[in-house]
């Protein structure tokens, strides 16, 4: 699976006002640019929509992965917090979501548990 386009990515933030400009410098110093529109249609050079990206078509393939990081942010989780009440290792969590690792009876049980779910969501069918 190919990786997907990080060369230049266009973001949008929702905050305080009073913290624009704040924020716009912390931005600048880890170089961004401040776009000349404030429409989120602007287009960047060789940038494409993330539902047409690879990896985003990789993880449609593969439900139980999506199901697994919306169950875990439904829980308010990061993966770390879920590796430690699951007992699986956090890189292990991570693959499962990135659709790198199939998930497995034994661990589907275990995630089910800490995230209030049935197991069998966590399998592929």
């Amino acid at each position: 699976m190919e990786k997907p386009l990080t060369e230049a990515v266009s973001m949008t933030f929702i905050g305080p006002t009073a913290m624009l400009e704040r924020a716009v410098e912390i931005m600048r110093s880890l170089g961004f640019q401040k776009a000349e529109t404030e429409s989120c249609d602007s287009e960047v050079t060789g940038s494409i929509p993330w539902r047409e990206s690879s990896h985003y078509k990789e993880l449609l393939r593969n439900p139980p992965a999506i199901f697994l990081a919306g169950a875990r942010y439904r829980e308010g989780l990061t993966q770390m917090e879920l590796a430690e009440r699951s007992g699986i290792a956090r890189r292990h969590i991570s693959e499962m979501e990135n659709a790198k690792r199939p998930i497995g009876k034994q661990n589907a049980r275990k995630l089910a548990e800490v995230l209030n779910i049935d197991p069998r969501r966590l399998l592929a069918v």
